[in-house]
């Protein structure tokens, strides 16, 4: 028995897996292009420290492991369950030995103190529904000096008037002014803010270090 196919089908069937190729290969230029401002603005080196906060399926984790070689560390850090056993087994595939995966909280880090030399959070800032506590927790993570990198994105329209509104909706996402507000109220200086294409923005913050004697 001979099987016909439609061209029409095939032509659909090319199209949709050249869509899906396509975007795989712009989501892996997003990461390379964001893992290349973060060694910058976070000035990573051999021998860095970082935690990479909510690290989804570790597409940032794995090239700053590589930037921060086997001298350094990486804590990728997500909440508990299914997402961090994605996570897990990303790094595992990897083979990213200087990578340590932290269970993660709502309200705080779960790092050691002044364990980071700079911490990285994309796409996940707007997640925080108590952001003055997961603030608090991110500055006590950082050493005196430390750097804090937040790559976001705006709200296609009004801003939430809370922070548990941000994270879906019409008031998807988080203002650059507020998230930089919201971590100077913690104890953070800023550095600087800097508006990406479309909606995306890059936040650079310090953790205060103590004056020179």
């Amino acid at each position: 028995m001979r099987i016909l196919i439609s061209p029409a089908i095939i032509t659909r069937a090319a199209a949709t897996a050249l869509t899906v190729g396509l975007a795989g290969v712009a989501a892996a230029q997003d990461n390379a292009t964001d893992a290349k401002r973060l060694v910058e603005v976070l000035g990573v080196h051999p021998g860095s420290v970082l935690a990479d906060i909510g690290a989804g399926d570790a597409q940032l984790t794995i090239p700053m492991a590589a930037e921060v070689g086997p001298s350094g560390r990486i804590y990728a850090t997500d909440l508990g369950g299914e997402p961090l056993e994605r996570l897990r087994q990303a790094i595992t595939k990897a083979g990213a030995t200087n990578v340590e995966i932290v269970e993660g909280h709502p309200l705080r880090t779960n790092l050691p103190p002044a364990c980071c030399d700079g911490i990285f959070i994309r796409y996940v800032y707007h997640h925080f529904a108590d952001p003055s506590a997961m603030n608090a927790s991110l500055l006590q993570s950082l050493k005196p000096g430390g750097r804090l990198a937040i790559i976001e994105f705006a709200p296609n329209g009004p801003e939430a008037e809370s922070p548990a509104d941000r994270a879906g909706g019409k008031t998807h996402g988080v203002a650059a002014e507020t998230a930089a507000r919201e971590l100077e109220r913690a104890g953070f200086e800023r550095v600087m803010v800097e508006h990406e294409h479309d909606r995306t923005f890059l936040v650079v913050l310090r953790k205060p270090a103590p004056p020179d004697r």
